[in-house]
């Protein structure tokens, strides 16, 4: 008899169907697919999706996912029919700024491993000849993309996994998730209950409402999304047939929101240019099971012709070809966004057994499913998560106002060009900090992380600017590496070496860990040694069964049952909350919104703190990574002496009420000695220089502590923690990659994240984190590498041109620590 867990998959579309495949591949085969339509059509999104795959985004996750998806479609077939017809992508360009973005898509594509080339409009042409050579100025061709047929691929997968034990089953609809003790015991539907010890919505757009079932905020919208065929193209005549389909590769035209794919001798088009339309649940069509099909599902709604009538006529310039063909059929497609435009991936907080994989196309549906099944098998994915799992988003990102608002920002800019550093224009001020006021005064530029608002430099220090030394003026930059950045930040970064700066750390998530078990559950979870003396501070990692960085965190025991943890985000709180005893020995709070933090370094940073407060603020009276509670101007402060700029100073805590006089005090009494306000500009550009790593960007859990450079941080001779095992026999001296800080050769160019590295003329690498180092003079980048000596040279692809690179000794900035320490 069996043993495996029993899995429920709401859902048997073309991740319900991958997930039973993937889960029963691994030996699970208790598993029972439920839809509510008809199989094998049932319905949902899969069932009119035009199937393109294209690999390659600026994530590589995402890539990884498209990638496998890509290779495992490859292998499938219906009776010899097929299920990925491997024609290419082609991406083209009609404007300069998008030939640009092309080149710098293909630099991704290299970083990940994808093939691919930004050519020519002669070869545009030539790859697709239906194009108007005279719109065109350039394309980014990969051969490995194409069109899945949805529709197939499930009916494959699904025979291979009922082969191995799984059952399918539709038109049967879920009213009801059963639990008991926390924790899922089976499915309700209206055909009766089915047992389950694990239920997986795999539901699309209807995953909001199936989240409801348990109380899972799921945060989606469900959006039309306008596609067409046309009726017979000329120039397609005698190109395909009804086995073949499509010949030419797909094609984007990203200028115009526009997509095209063939159908045998028409086209299929699909626009992104309309207004955004969110849908209710509730006003879907209802289509009995007899009459769902191609041409009438819930999933489709009525074509709205004026909505593509704009697109109609950028397709017609395009493709001259359709200027003698008609639209012949069009609908509007209902797809899943989100407020960042990642899936959603993640086990419900609040009901054990209850996971979802959401807002996933058929781009990256196998290997979502493939990433999912090894979640609940293996316990961790091979392929790093953290911008997909559903706990990544705050409370308020939750929200449906503002889910709503984001997720069709999302479908507007789906297309767009987009800088790294673009922040949201609307909605913004929901989470301020009790600065804000202060810093509004002082001319603060601010960007916007995880509804956070964060200067990233202050105008007010605009008058510096012609102040800075010859050494510390920074050369001009590009125009892409120019947008969202200001020479101020020059200034900041000096004020910050040469005399002090106030940073504003509140964005920062803080939770407080206490009870009599807090010490046995963070020695549990964490790397480093928690058994300390009150007051001190350790910084430390949370790494996954296998080794990886889970996250990077700083802990301040406060108390002999009270500590202070300084984490990553959203992420580290669901996590600490998941492995907390449950005999409730352990409180876990997020103090963020409750609490503000002004970091003040510098080597004037004593200086300026010790006349405000009776405390005792020198070297010997906190020394470094201590913290303690002190006054400062009268104020309840706890004090942490630590710098993530690598300068003397402390990050400053107190409640959210004492803040903004908490500033005002600090403010003053740096005047005389020359004190500004500094941003997350300047702050990067520090940290880079002292080679501080940031979990997310620089590690995951892709990466070991020694690889990453933070194997200082594990502390095995403490006992067990989780991951302990996965490590033994690793060290600095054994990894064959690592994370390599690098200086740019010619002092000016400055790389802004995922560009492929070279070494010896083959890509190697590709770049985490990088700035222009205002303290070295020279653009500072880090990249993962194999392991080479310093002073290797490699070269970085920026654009479309190789940037020289050399490999640096790390930190570049004080690696004695005197300037810190003092």
């Amino acid at each position: 008899m069996s043993t495996t867990p029993r899995v429920v998959i709401i859902g048997a579309g073309i991740v319900g169907a991958n997930l039973a495949d993937e889960l029963t591949r691994r030996g699970w085969d208790r598993v029972t697919v439920l839809d509510q339509g008809p199989l094998p059509l049932t319905g949902g999104s899969t069932s009119h999706a035009p199937g393109l795959v294209y690999q390659t985004t600026a994530s590589k996750t995402m890539t990884a996912f498209a990638t496998y998806t890509v290779e495992k479609f490859l292998s499938l077939d219906v009776d010899g029919a097929w299920c990925f017809n491997q024609v290419g992508g082609l991406e083209v360009a009609t404007t300069p700024e998008r030939l640009a973005d092309l080149h710098r898509k293909q630099g991704w594509a290299t970083s990940w491993g994808v093939p691919g080339e930004v050519v020519g409009p002669e070869e545009c042409v030539r790859l697709h000849p239906l194009l108007d050579r005279d719109q065109v100025l350039g394309g980014f061709h990969t051969p490995t993309d194409g069109l899945a047929k949805a529709a197939r691929v499930v009916v494959a997968v699904a025979r291979r996994a009922e082969a191995r034990g799984a059952v399918f089953q539709g038109s049967t609809r879920v009213v009801g998730i059963n639990q008991s003790g926390g924790r899922v015991t089976g499915v309700r539907t209206d055909k009766g209950e089915v047992p389950a010890d694990v239920v997986v919505s795999c539901g699309g757009f209807w995953g909001r409402e199936l989240g409801k079932l348990v109380g899972m905020r799921v945060p989606l919208l469900p959006l039309a999304h306008q596609y067409v065929r046309t009726g017979q193209v000329a120039d397609l005549v005698g190109r395909n047939d009804d086995v073949v389909e499509a010949r030419l590769p797909i094609l984007r035209h990203q200028d115009r929101d526009l997509y095209y794919r063939e159908h045998n001798d028409c086209l299929g088009i699909g626009s992104y240019a309309h207004r955004p339309m969110p849908v209710r649940i509730g006003d879907l069509p209802e289509v009995d099971d007899d009459d769902m099909g191609e041409a009438a599902m819930p999933s489709m709604l009525p074509f709205t012709e004026e909505d593509f009538a704009p697109s109609w006529e950028h397709s017609r310039l395009l493709l001259p070809s359709l200027r003698d063909a008609k639209i012949e059929t069009g609908f509007n497609g209902i797809f899943s966004f989100t407020p960042d435009g990642g899936p959603l991936i993640g086990e419900s907080p609040d009901v054990a057994g209850f996971w979802i994989a959401e807002a996933v196309w058929v781009t990256h549906s196998a290997g979502v499913a493939r990433s999912v099944a090894q979640l609940l098998v293996d316990g961790r994915s091979e392929v790093e998560l953290h911008g997909c799992d559903v706990a990544r988003f705050d409370e308020i990102e939750t929200t449906d106002a503002y889910v709503d608002e984001t997720a069709q920002r999302n479908f507007v800019e789906i297309y767009d060009v987009v800088h790294p550093l673009q922040p949201k224009l609307s909605p913004r001020d929901l989470r301020v900090s009790p600065f804000h006021a202060r810093q509004k005064e002082l001319g603060a530029f601010f960007l916007e992380s995880h509804t956070w608002e964060r200067p990233h430099w202050y105008e007010a220090n605009a008058p510096l600017v012609k102040e800075l030394p010859a050494e510390w003026q920074p050369p001009g930059r590009d125009a892409w590496s120019a947008m969202f950045h200001s020479p101020i930040a020059a200034v900041e970064a000096w004020k910050t070496r040469t005399a002090v700066a106030l940073y504003d750390m509140t964005p920062l998530t803080r939770l407080e860990v206490s009870g009599p078990g807090a010490l046995a559950c963070l020695e549990r979870l964490t790397t480093g040694k928690m058994d300390k003396s009150v007051g001190s501070v350790t910084y430390t990692l949370a790494l996954d069964e296998a080794g990886g960085i889970r996250s990077d965190l700083t802990v301040a025991r406060l108390g002999e049952d009270l500590f202070q943890v300084g984490a990553n985000g959203h992420l580290d709180l669901d996590y600490f909350r998941r492995q907390a005893p449950a005999d409730h020995s352990v409180q876990i709070r997020d103090i963020t919104g409750g609490t503000c933090c002004i970091g003040v370094w510098g080597p004037l940073a004593r200086d300026l703190v010790q006349p405000l407060s009776d405390d005792d603020f020198s070297n010997e009276g906190l020394k470094y990574f201590r913290a303690k509670a002190a006054h400062i101007a009268g104020i309840p402060v706890t004090a942490m002496r630590l710098s993530y700029v690598g300068e003397l100073g402390w990050e400053i805590y107190t409640s959210a009420e004492y803040g903004q006089k908490l500033w005002d005090v600090l403010w003053e009494a740096g005047r005389p000695l020359g004190a500004v306000a500094a941003g997350r500009a300047a702050f990067t550009s520090l940290r880079l220089e002292k080679g501080y790593r940031a979990w997310g960007a620089d590690m995951t859990t892709e990466h070991n502590p020694y690889e990453a450079g933070v194997g200082f941080a594990v502390r095995p001779q403490k006992g067990e923690f989780v991951g302990r095992a996965a490590l033994e026999g690793l060290s600095a001296d054994t990894v064959t990659r690592r994370l390599t800080c690098l200086t740019v050769d010619d002092g000016r160019s400055v790389v802004l994240g995922h560009e492929p590295v070279f070494l010896d003329g083959r890509a190697a690498g590709y770049v985490t984190s990088a700035a222009f180092g205002h303290t070295v003079g020279t653009p500072v980048a880090y990249a993962w590498l194999p392991a080479v000596e310093v002073g290797t040279s490699v070269e970085i692809q920026y654009f479309g041109r190789r940037v020289r690179a050399t490999v640096a000794a790390e930190p570049l900035v004080d690696p004695d620590m005197t300037r810190i320490r003092r």
